[in-house]
């Protein structure tokens, strides 16, 4: 019994090995070649088309034949951790982030731009929920707490991902990083919004301490600036935290404690 059942396996093994990697592997024994064809073909298919979906930007930056031959030695190569195709996007991130071995092929900000649209598929699928029982929506943005909605996110990178596509290439890191907020927005479409050093740095300091009112936020950040006009900075702040506010990126307000 347990003879037949190693010999189970090791068919198993043999099977799935050829649907991965077919041209280093052998049919299996018993197995006609049509039929494992289809196999092939079917498991091959289905994943690279939920991953064409999830970094449609990227797909085009490749010739054919390199998109294919990517995906493909991610199916070899990568051992997925969920049976949930909603995450394959985030196992082709952790592929290229930690197995890929960099290709002629491949731009520079690979990473950074399929970061960036991983994040958009993330957020559009999340099914984080946001508690607004203790949330004024009127609440005084600068002297109480900013809340900051679960569903957007402060981003920077060396490359304007957000720009980059088959008619925007570069081969050089620009010499200012891109700051980005990826959002949902109230209609729950996923957005994007460009914004400056300041304000990426309002919101990372709002996300990390809960407690800082929008005023002292934006005093600290006067003070990591060593700004003569820090009256300026807190009322360009407040500004742009209202704006936010209008996009939903700002929920309202926390009284401090």
């Amino acid at each position: 019994m347990l003879k037949q059942q190693a010999v189970f396996i090791q068919k198993q093994f043999e099977f799935t090995a050829n649907i991965r990697d077919p041209e280093n592997t052998q049919t299996p024994a018993g197995v006609e070649e049509r039929r494992m064809n289809i196999y092939r073909e079917l498991f091959y298919n289905n994943i690279e088309g939920f991953i064409s979906s999830a970094f449609p930007v990227l797909k085009t930056i490749y010739s054919d034949q390199h998109w294919h031959k990517m995906v493909r030695d991610f199916f070899i190569k990568h051992r997925c951790q969920t049976p949930l195709f909603l995450e394959i996007s985030q196992e082709f991130l952790s592929y290229l982030q930690n197995e890929r071995i960099p290709q002629p092929e491949d731009p520079v900000y690979l990473h950074e731009l399929a970061h960036y649209e991983w994040v958009e598929l993330a957020l559009m699928i999340s099914e984080q929920q946001t508690d607004l029982s203790n949330i004024d929506p009127n609440g005084d943005l600068l002297l109480n707490c900013p809340v900051i909605s679960p569903l957007a996110l402060v981003l920077s990178y060396h490359y304007p991902v957000h720009k980059l596509g088959s008619d925007f290439v570069l081969d050089c890191k620009p010499s200012t990083a891109t700051h980005l907020i990826v959002y949902r927005n109230r209609n729950d479409k996923v957005e994007f919004m460009e914004v400056n050093p300041v304000t990426a740095r309002l919101l990372q300091l709002l996300n990390e301490n809960k407690t800082l009112s929008g005023q002292q936020a934006l005093q600290q950040i006067a003070e990591e600036l060593q700004s003569e006009q820090p009256d300026f900075i807190i009322t360009a702040g407040h500004q742009a935290l209202q704006q936010l506010q209008q996009q939903g990126i700002v929920l309202g307000a926390r009284y401090s404690s």
